[in-house]
């Protein structure tokens, strides 16, 4: 009797935690979200890292291309199928429209800040910054950039389609942002142009709350920490680094990672560089609350660092078979 009574609770546990689910609502946990290109939906990653799957879309109320999620899981960019641009905010397993107001069409690309307050987009020459997520984005600077000039502000040609390739950060308050595109590494504080490095394919991040920032070097000065950007910055040398995929910091900003075959993780208090490697090949480093997403939903699994036990792990979400 005792054994019919568990296996019907558990059932009825089952159908309660999987009946929301099947309409369009979120049961649980929540890891992170990722973009589904090849259903042009949303998706949230439902459990905890080792024990989660890909749950139905997040109704947008739109045919979307692309959608980007602030690292707080609270608040997201969409583009629709007409390029334009659009906010949500993320709760309870629902996206609400928010209002936003002149921001640019067609972004080559969309970046959040570490603490999700902030974005970054770059689109036809212009880079729009925004604050205020997630509940009153607006549009709170702007400036001309061409990639592939070797940095310095677009000139007549600015709206001419150049594909930007290389890497972006915004700082928490809006007010910084790096760009690393062809063979230099610029500063843009409130649109004014700094240059920070000469580094080719270089990949950039800032840290939560300041202006310490990281530049990745592929094959030339490496891992380097910058402290200060906004003021008289100085520079550390982490490690070495011949490639890398990704870099961010910890929500804490107290550790660096650094995705390449494996992911390096650098405390920045002083205590070893250690690394965790992984059974597949990480294409990028997208924070996602404590964790980070490794590379993006497709035919195969998808793959999270979860640093918050004892030691770093790299787990995947098994792929969706409908």
């Amino acid at each position: 009797m005792a054994r019919r009574i568990c296996l019907t609770l558990g059932i009825l546990s089952l159908a309660a935690f999987t009946a929301p689910a099947q309409q369009g609502n979120i049961a649980g946990p929540v890891a992170g979200f990722t973009f589904d290109s090849a259903g042009r939906v949303l998706r949230p990653i439902q459990g905890i890292p080792g024990a989660s799957l890909l749950g139905d879309p997040i109704d947008l109320g739109m045919d979307s291309i692309s959608a980007v999620v602030s690292p707080r899981l609270d608040s997201a960019l969409a583009v629709a199928a007409d390029q334009s641009v659009h906010a949500f905010l993320l709760r309870s397993g629902a996206a609400t429209p928010v209002t936003l107001n002149g921001v640019l069409t067609a972004p080559e690309r969309i970046v959040f800040s570490p603490s999700g307050s902030a974005a970054a987009l770059y689109g036809n020459g212009r880079v729009q910054t925004i604050t205020g997520f997630p509940a009153s984005p607006a549009i709170s600077g702007a400036f001309d950039f061409t990639p592939g000039g070797g940095g310095g502000h677009a000139g007549s040609d600015a709206r001419a389609h150049r594909p930007f390739t290389g890497s972006m950060a915004v700082s928490d308050d809006g007010t910084l942002v790096l760009i690393a595109d062809g063979g230099s590494v610029q500063l843009y504080q409130s649109g004014a142009e700094r240059p920070v490095a000469t580094a080719r394919n270089a990949l950039v991040a800032f840290a939560p709350g300041g202006s310490d920032a990281a530049l990745v070097d592929p094959g030339g000065a490496g891992v380097i920490w910058l402290r200060n950007l906004a003021g008289s910055s100085t520079r550390q040398v982490l490690g070495a680094s011949n490639s890398a995929s990704g870099v961010a910091f910890s929500a804490d900003g107290k550790t660096l990672y650094v995705a390449n075959a494996s992911v390096t993780a650098y405390d920045l208090t002083g205590g070893p560089v250690s690394s965790v490697t992984c059974d597949c090949t990480p294409t990028g480093l997208t924070p996602m609350g404590a964790f980070f997403r490794l590379n993006e939903v497709g035919q195969g699994p998808l793959w999270i660092l979860d640093p918050t036990g004892a030691k770093p792990r790299i787990v995947f979400v098994p792929a969706r078979t409908d």
